[in-house]
């Protein structure tokens, strides 16, 4: 059900939405994983070409980083979700109608909370979305009561070989900080903007407790990999065997699955805590 006309705030403005979406395009992997956990997925007919979950996402090749107007309308969208406004999107398809809601990138939680309750009520599943968003907090509660406090780890978070690491400013970052946790990017000479690139020497320095790569999928980065690198073999977290290896995809997005990654950072804390207290 859902009462519509709705209007959403959204990225772009205040977007009305006169009737219940029938016909739903996702360009956004992962507004594309929020419409199937809020159970609009029956409304979905076609995602872009990084929608890789759920499986059963109507995946196609439009491109969500340039998008393609007549490749989006000729699947007759009666709502675009996009997580950019890229090339102009928003008003191009306004020329033709087509109501586009733009949800950027979540900077915190409460943000990642926030668009999964609009894409609710932005296709008629404002309930199940609150159910989503409930489930989501009792979850990341937990793994916040049963967090090591008292343990002083630090971590490197890899997006990339280069490597360009993500600071504690950033979506990513607060999640580690749910857990205690000591970015060393932080400290970073370049940490403008929140994803600094990090000198293997830096990293060699800092010799956090915990490495957690989400270079996994796309670039095959593992503890062998990294003991590969000029003075990391030593490194604590090689030689602990506390290098983890996330789901990049899952590491990447803030739609409901970012629980799933709270596990991994929780369980891989408590592993390290118990360690340490074991030494």
């Amino acid at each position: 059900s859902g009462e519509f006309p709705v209007t959403i705030e959204a990225g772009n403005g205040q977007v009305t939405i006169a009737r219940k979406p029938e016909r739903v395009v996702s360009l956004s992997a992962t507004h594309t994983e929020t419409l199937f956990a809020i159970g609009a997925g029956p409304q979905v007919v076609a995602v872009d070409d990084q929608s890789n979950y759920p499986p059963e996402a109507p995946k196609t090749d439009l491109s969500g980083f340039k998008p393609n107007v007549e490749a989006i309308v000729a699947e007759k969208p009666d709502l675009v979700v996009v997580s950019d406004d890229l090339d102009k999107i928003v008003a191009e398809l306004g020329k033709v109608n087509v109501p586009v809601l733009v949800q950027p990138a979540a900077t915190k939680l409460d943000e990642a909370y926030e668009e999964i309750i609009e894409l609710g009520a932005a296709t008629g599943n404002k309930a199940k979305a609150e159910e989503v968003v409930s489930g989501m907090k009792t979850a990341m509660d937990k793994l916040v009561a049963e967090a090591p406090k008292d343990k002083k780890l630090t971590y490197y978070h890899e997006l990339d070989q280069t490597p360009y690491a993500a600071t504690s400013k950033t979506f990513i970052g607060q999640i580690y900080g749910i857990f205690g946790l000591t970015n060393i990017a932080d400290e970073a000479p370049a940490s403008a903007g929140g994803y600094p690139k990090l000198s293997a020497e830096f990293v060699g320095q800092a010799d956090p407790d915990l490495i957690f790569l989400a270079d996994v999928k796309c670039c095959g980065q593992s503890k062998e990999t990294l003991a590969k690198r000029p003075g990391w073999k030593n490194l604590s977290a090689l030689k602990n065997d506390q290098v983890i290896q996330l789901d990049d995809d899952i590491a990447s997005r803030w739609g409901p699955r970012v629980v799933d990654l709270a596990e991994t950072i929780g369980a891989a804390v408590a592993e390290a805590g118990a360690e340490d207290g074991a030494s």
